[in-house]
């Protein structure tokens, strides 16, 4: 680690391969971070357990498969530390000292336990192993003593909490962990699902994969939500929630012509094909650079998983030296000479 740099973590639950939601939301900034910032990025397959319980072999295969995501769109294993989180077992060992610090109320409090187990539909048979995520994420987080942590609103109780967890560790044992700041896109970086009922997921079949073949993104493309109520091409036409000018206004490098296409629409006399056809071209030349660097990546999955092995290695040592620090403030650090 560059002691003149600041610390950031970031990372996904292998749930599956990563979609162009992922790109806006998160991996398109962890390319710019890791530029200046000592940045890990995490699989958390530990989190991704409560998506893939029961099928444990999918799960070893997603970590496989975002790792080639990551690869893909530019992150770079030289400028970063790619690692898989149940392989630095120092993030287990803090989680249990942290849950003596939180109380089972403020859990279920946590405005993002509360929607996401809403989502989910757990009901009053929450997982345990969910319901202390945000203890798991603060372990996380502070094992490499992370200054900033990129996250969307949604995820900013989690940050929250992980802040009063080191402030309450260092008030009781002395100040060893770093407080961690949330970093919030200014934009929100949230992106619609293809139906434009909600943010882009797997779980609801709405996602365009960074991987995914040219015929299935157009057959996406040509299936977007517009404005139900552009019947005819001589109608007027609504932009706003127009998940096709959404995509536009992010990912058309002609913002002028995106402009004088959102006028055409208002006024009538534009179709809702023409529109789909400019976004897919716009989608195929976004997606072709990065379909081909996992292809070529995925020709040797060995080296791939030689990539995480070695970041896990780096990533084990800096968090063994914090732990280190953490057992010896708590008094149980035993066989050290005093």
């Amino acid at each position: 680690m560059n002691k003149q740099r600041k610390v950031a973590l970031s990372g996904d639950r292998p749930t599956g391969p990563l979609h162009i939601g992922h790109y806006v939301g998160s991996l398109k900034n962890r390319v710019e971070l890791q530029k200046n910032l000592d940045l890990f990025v995490m699989i958390a397959d530990v989190q991704g357990i409560a998506s893939s319980a029961g099928q444990p072999k999918e799960l070893r295969d997603n970590v496989l498969q975002v790792t080639l995501d990551y690869l893909a769109v530019g992150i770079d294993p030289s400028l970063c530390t790619i690692f898989i989180q149940s392989m630095v077992p120092e993030i287990a060992e803090l989680t249990i000292y942290y849950l003596n610090l939180v109380t089972v109320a403020r859990l279920q409090r946590n405005p993002t336990i509360k929607e996401e187990s809403k989502q989910k539909g757990y009901g009053s048979n929450i997982p345990a192993g969910f319901l202390i995520h945000p203890v798991n994420q603060a372990a996380d987080i502070t094992i490499f003593k992370a200054d900033v942590v990129p996250v969307g609103q949604d995820q900013v109780p989690l940050i929250e909490q992980t802040i009063e967890i080191v402030r309450s560790f260092n008030r009781i044992y002395g100040e060893v962990l770093t407080e961690p700041q949330a970093m919030v896109p200014k934009d929100g970086a949230r992106l619609t699902g293809i139906d434009g009922k909600a943010k882009m997921s797997k779980s609801l079949g709405n996602a365009l994969y960074l991987g995914e073949a040219p015929e299935a993104i157009t057959k996406k493309v040509m299936s977007m939500y517009t404005d139900p109520k552009h019947i005819h091409v001589t109608d007027p036409g609504t932009v706003e929630g127009n998940v096709v000018f959404a995509y536009l206004d992010i990912f058309d490098p002609n913002k002028a012509e995106v402009e004088a296409l959102k006028d055409h629409y208002r006024r009538g006399g534009l179709g809702d094909t023409v529109i789909k056809k400019r976004l897919d071209g716009v989608l195929q030349e976004f997606l072709a650079p990065i379909r081909k660097r996992r292809e070529d990546y995925a020709k040797d999955p060995a080296a791939v998983m030689d990539i995480v092995r070695k970041g896990t290695e780096k990533a084990r040592m800096v968090a063994s030296t914090t732990l280190a620090s953490v057992r010896r403030v708590m008094n149980i650090d035993y066989f050290q000479q005093k």
